[in-house]
């Protein structure tokens, strides 16, 4: 930890004092110099915080000093005791969410709101494989789904890590360490393969996927826990006609309808506690290195939450 210069909020922009901070794969990516979207070193991490506003920039309207807010900062600097971030990325809070529940959903359930919703449509009836389905966003992707309608069939790789995805709705979740997955989702729909995929882990679990979707089915890459997904894409895709998408939450329109429309959908389900917010430790400042190692050890079933300054 270091000492660096206080933070002034630009035009359309707003300082936030940090209580907590939520930790997302990305950060150990950039912790290890592998994110794919480069923000130079040296960086203060930390792409999601809540906390309260304490200075408002110009041409920003509708927020005040001492606002309870979230945010996704896509610049990171969260894991800090003040962050700047743009005012239309701001969430507010209500006073029934808590800051440390405020900094464990905005990207993870964004993400997951836009998967669905989005770059693509989850109508009732559709059935999706959704790989890392016992970690944070897999969780969010789980019940999103299963409120819009559509069955979940989730992959793990460590045991423990399916409790959580079955109680929140998935189907079935198969351990990839102990069953072929591909084999086991093709029984489960009948020899038809799904309807859609989202997948965070890239390289040889996205490879074999391909096998276990429909004709004309869509495929949502989310991240490369294993490795990036290997070239030869377009030879899985064009045997069934397959859609594939890339899809990064910072590349939204922030200022869009489409955008606030999923955070009132995700904020007000929090508020009304039918989407539970899956946090599974939250770490004092002094100890993000273990928080990291911890997120790295593969046997996180939920959220990671950094206490910068606490409530």
């Amino acid at each position: 930890m270091a000492d660096t210069p206080e933070p002034t909020a630009g035009a359309g922009e707003v300082v936030v004092a940090v209580a907590f901070g939520g930790c997302n794969f990305a950060d150990t990516m950039m912790h290890k110099g592998t994110y794919p979207h480069p923000k130079g070193y040296p960086i203060v991490a930390g792409l999601e915080i809540a906390g309260r506003v304490t200075a408002v920039g110009p041409d920003v309207s509708g927020v005040r000093i001492g606002d309870r807010v979230a945010a996704f900062s896509e610049g990171a600097g969260g894991f800090a005791e003040r962050c700047v971030v743009s005012a239309e990325r701001l969430i507010r809070l209500p006073d029934g969410i808590g800051l440390d529940v405020g900094a464990a959903f905005p990207i993870q359930a964004l993400t997951a709101w836009h998967i669905l919703h989005t770059v693509s449509t989850t109508p009732a009836g559709q059935t999706m494989l959704v790989h890392a389905v016992g970690g944070g966003l897999g969780l969010y992707v789980t019940q999103l789904a299963v409120m819009a309608g559509a069955r979940v069939i989730g992959t793990v790789g460590t045991t423990g890590k399916e409790r959580r995805a079955l109680e929140y709705g998935a189907s079935r979740v198969i351990n990839r360490e102990q069953e072929d997955f591909v084999a086991a989702v093709m029984a489960q729909t009948g020899g038809r393969g799904v309807d859609k995929i989202v997948d965070s882990t890239g390289a040889s679990i996205l490879d074999r996927s391909f096998a276990a979707i429909r004709t004309l089915g869509h495929i949502v890459s989310v991240g490369e826990a294993e490795g990036k997904p290997f070239t030869n894409l377009w030879e899985r895709l064009v045997p069934k006609s397959l859609t594939f998408t890339r899809f990064h939450l910072g590349h939204s329109d922030f200022a869009s309808a489409q955008w606030r429309a999923g955070v009132d959908a995700v904020v007000n389900a929090i508020a009304a506690g039918t989407l539970k917010v899956p946090i599974e430790e939250v770490f004092p400042f002094e100890r993000v290195a273990d928080m990291y190692a911890r997120l790295g050890s593969r046997q996180v079933a939920g959220k990671l939450v950094l206490a910068v300054q606490g409530a």
